[in-house]
């Protein structure tokens, strides 16, 4: 829009001419906008049909045909009843009676009060409808939440909406509204492929600034694997000159009549780059919802890999020159891979597919994309066949590839953080969540220790969790142990910690005089058990803690001294 032009929107009337303050606009009738320049022409990112008439004013609106006129004191925008022929006008149209504004109500949970939950918030986002009379979204937009409502474009009704899945990791979520009335007049829109640079997209949603529809033409810029801010997975995306603001979030990305992705984020320090959901992602994600009626999560091969880019390093591990691959330096104990692959290997295939000495494979014309790709697309409990040069010789193997939690979550959305107290005493499990806790710099300003073994360390056996003391509620028992905090249990009573729910049993079954915890930097705390399961009880009446431990410990909790001193 030229630096003249004066944005109008629908249902602001009077709105004033920049040439002439005695000059409003008496009528408009389209809803989307209309601009008036004194420029000779317009360029709209929307491809606008544009009508320029007296006084080199120029009306502008979308799929109409627009007559202006202009006279000494007035401007007239009359709306002609018959649209432009135009198919990316007709897509538009399509995708205004599909796309939604969600209005959610979130309550995020204190990960150092475990037992307390954030401030409730407002936010909104974008979303449009797809087969099925479902509502596609990002998870982020829902995260976290307590209520939802959406409303349709041209309505002012907000209807009571609920999740039905929701993917972290693809940062994508399904909704579903029971309402029939909100169904009325809708359209889904249905998915199409993966563009390719310079192609143009059109971004469709609510961005703060505004109450109404927003619509932001882009072009494609490129297709790579990137890090989702919302699930910290690597996968597919396309990186569009066009930003997405605080809003757009959930809204469909509009190529030709179809959908080409969803609007998830942009680049907090450059302009005008955002990221879409390609549909492979959304597909993939649709799919394992409609087969398991839950949403399962995006397979991983298990591994940590080098490139292989210094010709002495191929050398060193019997590469031929004809060879390409990557160094498998690190594999996961709980992935398939571990009972195949040894560390230095070199992994050569993946599914017949050469991998490059980057870890690339062939993408489309000329295109390039870390393999990663291919392991992402596999379904769970789908098998991949592998090559991989060991010693100088080729081997193939079959590696059955299934979803790997981490030994940290990297994310602990829509449910409490587990936590258990015992004589002051409040031990949790470590998270990235609970990290984060210390700020945006929480990488610099946590607990190093527990930072490094966040982001390095990987699970030995399934089910293990890092549980950590954060901190001790004051009480005569603790004297002399309040200062410790942020400290890694490593032992109870001499047996290891595994998790927090073998911690809690290994406490309520203590049948000696003294409980023993030792901690990181070889700290210990010794407890007389009676005398600490007496304290438990007056110490969460003192600090207004209302439950000895998180509601899926108490699920699970025997009945006991320390489990009745909850309850009481």
């Amino acid at each position: 829009m030229s630096r003249y032009a004066c944005p109008i929107f629908f249902g602001v009337c009077g709105c004033v001419n920049p040439f002439s303050l005695n000059a409003p606009i008496k009528t408009i009738t389209s809803p989307l906008i209309v601009s008036l320049s004194a420029s000779k022409s317009l360029y709209s990112p929307l491809q606008l049909s544009v009508a320029r008439y007296h006084h080199d004013y120029v009306a502008a609106t979308v799929g109409v045909e627009a007559v202006v006129s202009a006279y000494d004191d007035e401007v007239v925008v009359v709306e002609d009843s018959k649209p432009r022929p135009s198919s990316s006008n007709s897509a538009l149209e399509l995708a205004l009676q599909s796309v939604v504004k969600i209005f959610v109500v979130t309550c995020s949970p204190n990960y150092f009060l475990p037992w307390q939950n954030q401030y409730q918030s407002n936010t909104h986002g974008s979303g449009f409808i797809i087969a099925g009379k479902r509502i596609l979204t990002n998870a982020y937009v829902v995260a976290d939440h307590i209520f939802i409502h959406v409303r349709k474009h041209g309505s002012r009704t907000k209807y009571r909406a609920e999740v039905q899945a929701v993917g972290h990791d693809c940062d994508l979520a399904i909704l579903f509204v029971k309402s029939e009335e909100f169904w009325e007049g809708t359209k889904f829109l249905e998915l199409g492929d993966v563009p390719f640079p310079q192609e143009a997209v059109a971004v469709v949603g609510y961005p703060q600034g505004g109450d109404t529809v927003s619509v932001t033409k882009g072009v494609v810029s490129r297709v790579e694997t990137t890090k989702y801010t919302h699930g910290a997975t690597q996968l597919m995306t396309i990186q569009i000159d066009a930003a997405i603001n605080e809003g757009n979030s959930g809204g469909p990305a509009i190529m030709g009549n179809k959908v080409a992705g969803v609007a998830f984020q942009g680049l907090s320090d450059a302009k005008n780059i955002g990221y879409i959901i390609p549909v492979p992602v959304i597909k993939h994600f649709i799919a394992g919802v409609e087969e398991s009626g839950d949403y399962i999560g995006f397979c991983s091969l298990g591994l940590s890999f080098q490139h292989t880019q210094n010709g002495q390093l191929r050398e060193y591990f019997g590469m031929r020159y004809d060879m390409t691959g990557v160094l498998v330096s690190k594999i996961n104990p709980l992935s398939d891979a571990h009972r195949l692959l040894k560390k230095d290997d070199i992994l050569l295939t993946f599914d017949s597919v050469p991998i490059e000495n980057d870890g690339t494979v062939p993408f489309r014309s000329r295109g390039w994309i870390t393999f990663d790709h291919l392991v992402s697309m596999k379904r769970p409990n789908e098998t991949a066949k592998v090559k991989v040069l060991r010693n100088g010789e080729e081997h193939e193997f079959s590696i059955t590839l299934r979803p790997l939690q981490p030994l940290v979550p990297g994310h602990q959305y829509d449910k409490l953080p587990s936590y258990f107290i015992f004589a002051g005493l409040v031990f949790v499990t470590l998270s990235e969540p609970y990290l984060r806790e210390y700020g945006q710099d929480w990488y610099n300003t946590s607990p190093r220790r527990l930072c490094e073994q966040a982001l390095r360390n990987l699970p030995r056996k399934a089910g293990e969790q890092l549980v950590v003391l954060s901190q001790v509620l004051i009480d005569d028992i603790n004297a002399g142990y309040e200062h410790f905090s942020q400290l890694q249990v490593k032992k109870v009573n001499g047996v290891e910690v595994e998790n927090l729910k073998q911690l809690c049993r290994l406490v309520e079954n203590c049948a000696e005089e003294f409980l023993r915890f030792d901690l990181d930097d070889e700290i210990v705390i010794v407890l007389n058990y009676q005398l600490a399961t007496i304290a438990t009880r007056r110490i969460l009446k003192r600090h207004r803690v209302p439950s000895v431990m998180s509601s899926d410990l108490l699920d699970e909790a025997k009945d006991s001294t320390i489990k009745s001193a909850c309850l009481s």
